[in-house]
């Protein structure tokens, strides 16, 4: 078994919450530096960035799962992961059809650009991309899922936009692949005041808005290679693969 570096929740400039200095060159510029071995890209309610984070990733030596964080009725955000560009299409259609058109303002949330691998910008996304979607987080869990993608819920005991702030607990029975906890708080002293969600599978990750927080925090996979199959292994604890919290 190998050992990898894993930041799974990183925001580009396709988020309005990300710097402009945050494009796919400098995120993978930064991550080498880091010694970041997986990257998870996590715009808000949008995937677009995710094919060219995938190649760029590629060209480094840098495995990249391609993503959103998705914003539900409820304003829960949860992280979904997808293998294929076909899952991302998909799944980018069931968040454009779910999205509550409300337009950006870029003076007071900041800029949603689309860029090449270059920096130039392609597109400007209209409406607000961290709007809550009208679909709750079980329909949003269960798209993810009949896609073939991983389902975590963020940032679960922060204070707000997670599933404690929101609802007050975890429901019992989501079916969720693991469950990220704020880099503020060690898995030890949440599951001390949480003992109901010890048998979940635990991450943490730095949601890197700015080029220096990349890397910031990580998790560890202990698995065979880089790559889907063996991150979805380690996220169940499967055949000796699994996740540990530096």
């Amino acid at each position: 078994m190998n050992d990898y570096r894993a930041d799974l929740h990183i925001h580009s400039v396709l988020s309005p919450c990300g710097d402009l200095d945050m494009s796919p060159r400098n995120i993978i510029s930064h991550a080498v530096e880091k010694q970041i071995d997986i990257l998870g890209i996590t715009d808000h309610n949008s995937t677009r960035h995710g094919p060219l984070m995938r190649r760029l990733g590629k060209e480094k030596g840098i495995f990249v799962l391609t993503g959103a964080e998705v914003t539900t009725r409820e304003e829960v955000h949860c992280l979904a992961f997808f293998e294929t560009d076909r899952q991302l299409h998909l799944f980018q259609e069931f968040l454009d059809a779910s999205l509550i058109p409300f337009r950006n303002d870029p003076q007071r949330f900041g800029h949603q650009v689309v860029v090449d691998e270059n920096d130039n910008i392609l597109d400007e996304v209209e409406n607000l991309l961290v709007y809550a979607i009208d679909r709750d987080i079980d329909q949003v869990e269960e798209m993810v899922h009949s896609l073939g993608g991983l389902f975590i819920p963020a940032h679960i005991n922060r204070g707000i936009n997670s599933l404690i702030s929101q609802l007050g607990f975890v429901p019992e029975g989501i079916k969720a692949d693991a469950l990220e906890i704020s880099r503020h708080t060690g898995k030890k002293e949440f599951l001390g005041d949480n003992p109901y969600l010890s048998d979940f599978t635990f991450l943490q990750n730095s949601d890197a808005h700015f080029p220096g927080d990349i890397g910031r925090v990580f998790s560890m996979f202990r698995m065979e290679e880089a790559s889907f199959n063996e991150i979805k292994m380690a996220l169940a604890g499967k055949n000796g693969r699994r996740v540990v919290l530096p």
